[in-house]
């Protein structure tokens, strides 16, 4: 199957109530980790390049890895989606690179770090809407700030002040209406990066109250969590075990983001955890075989390590076993179903 537009998963998976795994990718070690677990869990899956991932690999090199991922794996459904773009620019070259879903990130200004103004977010969204739907590319914007950073992405929020920025519902249904976006990334209770919360939470970390009433004013737009990672200690462990100095933190527990599944959302951003078991993997190996050279010999490991994430999140938002029955659907046709669209 070739690249699929990520609104034919999206829509798929509102059909079959599940959640799709979006993960980051830089090089080939973590395409063949991604590509390996949705082979061995038969699940559609969304491969996503920041730009900070298209600056380190270059373009084409990425491009090619995604090609590959295809190839090499026919009968999975792939999206290949642009994370954050901070500019109209920016979507259009990854449009032209070949990327089937883009993101606009109009909740922050081009520096990637001002939260925006209401008027700014629904200019750029809706010009990179028009710019995308005619060529089929899939949308995905933002409304509201999380907290953290990642990837030089993201307003520095701390825990206690992206509580003060969760996404207003009614505001989102208002934005969807105004842009046509298919996608919208919320504010609702998670952060950017490892360090999301202090203490180890004792209840509900996501508002589910937010993410039902946003359900309710956009049914026909796709909910996204960015920020989802669960920083298992398991993971941390091992990284400290071995040298290094990861602080006390915690992430978004798994059941809360399924519980969220259930309301709506149907894209779930996860960077961290692979990054946390790549990172312990690579540096137990080198403490275990310290005067081993061979760049193999510690990224083995390395991606095998991500692979187990992989295939856990996979299954868990419900993704697994349903790569079978999502639809080819080509970037023309879903041109066609945007231009039959009502404006």
């Amino acid at each position: 199957m070739p690249i699929i537009p990520m609104r034919t998963l999206l829509d798929h998976a509102a059909e079959n109530d599940y959640g799709v795994a979006a993960f980051n990718v830089n090089n080939m070690e973590q395409i063949q980790a991604i590509m390996t677990a949705a082979s061995d869990t038969e699940s559609p899956v969304i491969v996503q390049a920041s730009r900070g991932a298209r600056g380190y690999s270059n373009d084409n090199y990425l491009r090619h890895l995604m090609l590959a991922a295809a190839e090499l794996n026919p009968n999975i459904p792939i999206a290949m989606h642009q994370d954050h773009g901070n500019s109209p620019a920016t979507c259009k070259s990854a449009i032209e690179l070949g990327f089937t879903s883009v993101m606009m990130d109009g909740s922050l200004e081009e520096d990637g770090k001002t939260p925006a103004s209401w008027d700014y977010n629904v200019s750029v969204t809706k010009q990179v809407v028009e710019m995308a739907h005619a060529r089929g590319v899939t949308v995905e914007a933002e409304l509201g700030c999380l907290g953290g950073i990642e990837d030089g992405q993201g307003a520095g929020l701390s825990e206690e002040e992206a509580q003060n920025h969760l996404t207003d519902p009614e505001e989102a249904g208002e934005f969807v209406r105004q842009t046509g976006c298919d996608a919208l990334a919320v504010a609702i209770g998670t952060s950017h990066g490892a360090y999301k919360f202090k203490k180890k939470p004792t209840g509900q970390v996501l508002r589910m109250d937010v993410i039902r009433e946003i359900h309710k004013r956009m049914p026909n737009c796709h909910m996204v969590m960015h920020g989802s990672s669960s920083v298992p200690q398991e993971l941390i462990d091992i990284i400290n075990s071995f040298g290094g100095e990861i602080p006390e933190t915690y992430g978004v527990p798994v059941e809360d983001i399924q519980e969220g599944i259930k309301h709506g959302v149907r894209k779930i951003n996860v960077d961290t955890d692979n990054r946390l078991a790549m990172t312990g993997a690579v540096r137990k190996a080198l403490a275990e075989k310290p005067e081993e050279f061979d760049l193999r010999y510690y990224l083995k490991p390395a991606r095998a390590a991500m692979v187990e994430v992989v295939k856990a999140r996979m299954i868990s938002f419900g993704q697994a076993g349903h790569a079978g029955g999502v639809p080819d659907r080509s970037l023309a046709e879903l041109k066609t179903f945007y231009s039959a669209s009502p404006a």
